[in-house]
């Protein structure tokens, strides 16, 4: 199955997820792609949207290779390939102090002036636009819980089988539309995937 864009898997999501419509669930997208998702399943299933804020920890010499993420307390996933490309603890708290210094700045640029929406008690959806490795959506599910949500979704277009099997013990239910076994990017699942800009996470947040 090939999605249109972001806004075709948002709606199929959305028609997945639909026994929480009504329930005022909280939309917690992973930026910057996701948050256009987000809103889409806040309007549809009548919810909230915020942000969750992770980064993914890149590899030596190859930063598009994720060996873990961070979220903003610092607490951080490891893949279980990151030592076999050569990321050692030293690289590992190097890489980590980076990425945690974006996340201070995404934080003040987002959602300036105001505290993160809480995630105590409620219903929580973790939307992402697909998954690989799954160490971002690992570390956003991780700081969710420590939330206590009342329940805690993950929800992706596709995502290879192996991804979902690490991440079912981090959610109370993972929804994933395609798990094709054969996984090269998220990308090859979309016919359009451009990038989402800054301008339009922060217009997409304004107007919910």
């Amino acid at each position: 199955m090939l999605f249109e864009d972001r806004n075709d898997a948002a709606g199929k999501l959305a028609e997945a997820l639909k026994a929480y419509a009504g329930k005022r669930p909280l939309i917690l997208a992973v930026p910057r792609g996701a948050v256009p998702m987000g809103g889409i399943l806040a309007e549809t299933l009548g919810g909230d949207l915020d942000v969750v804020l992770v980064r993914k920890l890149g590899a030596p010499g190859d930063p598009e290779l994720a060996i873990g993420a961070v979220d903003e307390t610092g607490w951080t996933y490891l893949t279980p390939h990151a030592e076999m490309v050569g990321a050692d603890s030293v690289y590992v708290d190097r890489e980590r102090a980076a990425q945690m210094e974006v996340l201070r700045q995404r934080r003040a640029a987002y959602t300036p002036g105001r505290e993160p929406a809480s995630a105590s008690g409620r219903v929580v959806i973790v939307v992402d636009d697909g998954l690989a490795t799954g160490a971002s959506m690992m570390a956003a599910l991780h700081a969710i819980r420590q939330q206590k949500p009342a329940r805690l979704v993950c929800a992706v277009p596709v995502a290879p089988p192996s991804t979902l099997e690490r991440l079912r013990p981090y959610a109370d239910e993972v929804v994933c539309l395609q798990a094709p076994p054969r996984f090269g990017s998220v990308g090859q699942f979309y016919r359009h995937f451009p990038q989402v800009e800054d301008a339009e996470v922060l217009a997409c947040l304004r107007n919910h």
